[in-house]
Formats: structure tokens, sequence, C-alpha cells
């Protein structure tokens, strides 16, 4: 019986009918249930779409095992021992025809509208370029000049709050309520690039540029990692997203540029 509310707490959490314990702000947590709390309109319509299909999945489910019960509880042999020889049932069929098309209807509208949303790139604010190797990310400002590597923070390094196998020594840095353009791309082998509470994930594949973008409605810190298997370093390719507002961000170029070397880079990340 406890096993049995339990599932029931799950399935109500992520459909939204009851409160999911909520990942930290920007990062998972422990027994999280659903998505990262979402900070960009485009992961607010995820969470809204995935909450919206899994109540329609939910009523499906519910309703074909209450169909299968009653036919098991009433059509038994025992109840009817001489069975009905109906071959067809012209209504019957075309419900089970049409019903089910409504139902993908409902949910092929706000998919495509959702899929448009991703792809309707608004006026830039600001670019960068993701760039992944074995096993680091590199980031460029083209507009403003600087380009530096973003490598994972040793555990031995860490300081207190930053999150394990998440923290890196140079984050990306961007302006709250801003449109970025982000442009990944890749040195070597196929990785990807992803970032759960802005719902983006987005192959760097070589020898392509891929585009994406966000625009991070809050301020905080926000953590992804190399979603693609690229190597046996794979798991240690973190992606570190600060957002603030515009003021300390123009501080933060001004800064940056300032301590940028010739060749725009750090040293990469140690075999």
């Amino acid at each position: 019986m406890a096993i049995f509310f339990r599932t029931l707490t799950v399935f109500a959490a992520l459909a939204g009918l009851a409160g999911p314990v909520l990942a930290a702000d920007g990062q998972p947590s422990d027994w999280q249930l659903g998505f990262q709390k979402a900070a960009t309109p485009i992961m607010d319509q995820i969470t809204n779409f995935h909450t919206y299909v899994t109540v329609i999945i939910t009523i499906i489910a519910i309703f074909v095992l209450g169909l299968m019960i009653y036919v098991m509880m009433r059509f038994n042999e025992k109840r009817n021992p001489l069975p009905s020889r109906t071959s067809h049932h012209t209504p019957l069929e075309i419900a089970w025809t049409v019903v089910p098309i409504l139902v993908l209807v409902a949910i092929a509208i706000p998919s495509f509208r959702l899929l448009f949303a991703q792809y309707d790139f608004p006026k830039a604010d600001l670019t960068i370029t993701a760039t992944g190797s074995q096993w680091y990310w590199s980031y460029e400002y083209p507009d403003h000049g600087i380009a530096f590597d973003s490598i994972m923070v040793k555990d031995a390094d860490l300081k207190e709050g930053q999150p394990r196998l998440l923290s890196v020594n140079n984050e990306v840095v961007v302006p709250v309520g801003k449109n970025v353009i982000v442009q990944v791309r890749a040195t070597d082998v196929i990785h990807d690039w992803a970032v759960p509470s802005f719902g983006i994930k987005l192959d760097a594949v070589p020898g392509r540029l891929q585009l994406t973008w966000f625009r991070a409605e809050r301020e905080g810190w926000f953590y992804g990692q190399c979603s693609e298997l690229c190597g046996r370093n794979h798991a240690f390719m973190p992606i570190a997203i600060r957002v603030v507002s515009e003021e300390e961000f123009n501080d933060w170029l001004k800064t940056k540029s300032a301590a940028t070397p010739e060749n725009g880079k750090v040293a990469a990340i140690e075999d």
C-alpha cells in the first residue's frame, strides 16, 4: 500500500498536481522530481508542455486500465458462458479512430508552437561561441574580443558553496533579460551543450556551426554538462553560466578584457 501511494505521489508531481521536490535554482538536487526550475521562456514552455502531455497520457492510462478491469469482470467465462458473436460495431470503430486523432492533434499543436519558439531566433543582444573539446569548453565573445577556456574545478580546489562536478574556473557571464545567441561547435568529436534550466540541449558537431538562444529571466548561477558521450572524461565537462545585471555585466566585460592575454586563452585541461 505504501508503494501504491508513493507511485501516486510521483505521478501527481510529474503531472503538476502536487508540489514536486524542486531542484536548487540552476542545478539538480537530491530526490528531485520533475524538471529544474525554468529560467527562460523556452524552458517555461517545455515545462508546461510536459505537464500538459503527462495529464493527457495519465488520463488515457487510467481509462484503459479501468476498461480492462471492467471487461475482465463483466465478460469473463463465469458470467458469460455463451460469449457474444458480435463482429462489428460501427459507432465504436469510428470512436476509436476519431478520438486518437483528436488526441494527437491536441498534442501536436502545442508541440509545433514550442518547436517554432525554439528556432524563432530573436535579434541578438549578445553573441557567444561555445566550442567543445576533449574535455572542456571554450567560449568567445566575438563582439567584445574576449575568449577563455572553462575547465572543471577539481574536488580538492572546490570552495564553499561550489557544486561538485559542475563548478568551473571561468564561467560564462550574461546579462539578465537579454537575448543571447549561442554558436555551438566542436574541435574533435561530437559534444553537446546542455543547460536544463534554460531548456537547451544542442549537439556540438565538428565541421558544423549550430545555433541556439536563451533569455534568462532572473539572476543567479545555472549549470549544465556535456550530454553526448565524447570519451573517458565526458563526465567532467560542466557548463556554468552566471546571470547578472547589465551594470555588473559591463563591469565584468571591462575586467575580463583587461585580464585576457593576447591569445585569449587560459591553459587547457590537464590530461
